[in-house]
């Protein structure tokens, strides 16, 4: 009896740590060292054989490199620019120009065609995410982290995953390109009618489409056979 007793009693301890553990997700810190990941970290220092009360500590301070790195954060939808101008601005105001160098929404160059008329536009490639350019402290980290609207860190626990040289270098040659894309509604497949040109009135069906050259080839029924019609993408709609 005093033995089950024991065991529910041990039973009673554990649960609380893994219930903390468990909360020790990115959206849920505050602050550096919130009570969540000192539960975290003080259960790998165990693990490690670590129960001195310096074992969280030193485990948390693995997050810190040292090193510049750029860094994935994700914000809520729409909230990019936002995120990514409030952020300078505490920079600035926090004096961490030293810390933390650089915030970038990457952008891209598109062609809008809609209602027949061609713009250019500035598209998102990562909705959802700015890039920050950083040496992670606890200082830095606590300044980009409790940026309004930003929700946390891309990487393990709280420990943000710098990005690698070859994808930053990949992210700033196409924000580079400076011939923009064709952003079109169309799909192949999609039934659509001519709007302009010798064939101006016909309907076909689309086969092709060469976002790189903005063109279509539309398979148009023309005397008992279908025939490929290359054309613009503002010479054709939707049905």
């Amino acid at each position: 009896m005093a033995k089950a007793k024991k065991e529910k009693k041990q039973d009673e301890e554990i649960i609380p740590v893994a219930q903390a553990a468990d909360l020790a997700t990115p959206a849920a810190e505050e602050a550096p060292l919130s009570q969540a990941e000192v539960a975290e970290d003080q259960s790998t220092a165990n693990e490690n054989g670590d129960q001195s009360p310096e074992g969280p500590k030193k485990f948390l301070t693995l997050k810190q490199s040292g090193e510049r790195n750029w860094y994935v954060i994700h914000t809520y939808a729409g909230y990019e620019d936002q995120v990514s101008a409030s952020l300078k601005q505490r920079i600035e105001s926090m004096a961490m120009q030293d810390k933390i160098f650089n915030v970038m929404v990457p952008k891209e160059k598109q062609i809008e065609i809609k209602n027949g008329k061609r713009r250019v536009i500035e598209k998102r490639i990562f909705p959802g995410y700015v890039l920050v350019d950083m040496i992670v402290t606890d200082d830095s980290w606590y300044v980009v982290r409790n940026t309004p609207n930003v929700t946390g860190f891309i990487g393990f626990g709280v420990r943000p995953t710098p990005m690698s040289k070859e994808e930053i270098d990949r992210i700033k040659k196409r924000m580079g390109v400076e011939e923009p894309k064709f952003k079109i509604d169309f799909l192949t497949g999609d039934l659509v009618k001519i709007t302009d040109g010798a064939l101006k009135g016909f309907e076909g069906k689309i086969e092709e489409i060469d976002k790189d050259k903005g063109k279509i080839k539309v398979l148009v029924n023309m005397f008992g056979r279908e025939t490929p019609v290359t054309l613009d993408f503002l010479q054709a709609k939707k049905i």
